[in-house]
């Protein structure tokens, strides 16, 4: 093959690539586009809600207002009667620098809200979406659940539970007027959805 023809060849390959992750981008968002709510007066009632965790400081040790959003959703949900119990998912990262235990960081905020400690549940193994859908699933025991996270995130996590027949749906916290955060979360979601199929498969 000519220096010219692996050029070409390889433009191909990169733009075919790039294709199948823009489709698969679509495809898990069309796949939620009528499971997501940002009302309380819309979205069904469901027993558990799942927050998907978040750490309230940023890597940086900088404030998290997509954390301090998420609480305020699950606040918002439970107060309208749209659940009774909060799973607080994620991971115990204590050990890292400007790390936290993302549960118990979930649980207190929310109780500093006034949402009773006895109607949340502490996840530490929700290190990872998929590891907070599955023990809902399998650990909780729940068929149908309410996702609490931003719209880019409960799509991914919708996606997600229907692959292991959790009937869900998804209440979007707001997300932060934050320009170079929001592109880099955008950024980082597509690499997330690609290996969550990898995941799949």
């Amino acid at each position: 093959m000519t220096r010219n023809g692996i050029i070409y060849t390889s433009v191909g390959i990169l733009m075919a690539c790039l294709a199948m992750i823009g489709l698969g981008y679509a495809k898990v968002s069309a796949n939620a586009a009528e499971r997501l709510y940002v009302s309380t007066d819309s979205i069904p009632a469901n027993e558990y809600g799942l927050l998907l965790g978040t750490s309230p400081r940023t890597s940086s040790g900088k404030r998290n207002y997509y954390f301090d959003c998420r609480i305020d959703a699950a606040c918002q949900l439970f107060k309208a009667g749209k659940i009774n119990k909060i799973i607080a998912s994620g991971g115990n990262y204590t050990q890292k620098k400007h790390g936290c235990n993302e549960p118990l960081a979930i649980r207190d905020s929310l109780t500093a809200r006034g949402i009773p400690a006895e109607c949340i549940l502490l996840d530490y193994d929700g290190t990872r979406t998929i590891k907070s859908i599955i023990n809902a699933k399998n650990i909780y025991g729940i068929d149908t659940v309410t996702l609490i996270s931003q719209k880019y995130h409960n799509e991914r996590a919708i996606y997600l539970a229907d692959h292991y027949h959790l009937h869900s749906v998804g209440y979007n916290a707001e997300t932060p007027d934050l320009t170079g955060k929001k592109i880099r979360n955008i950024s980082r979601e597509f690499l997330a959805r690609i290996k969550m199929f990898i995941d799949i498969i």
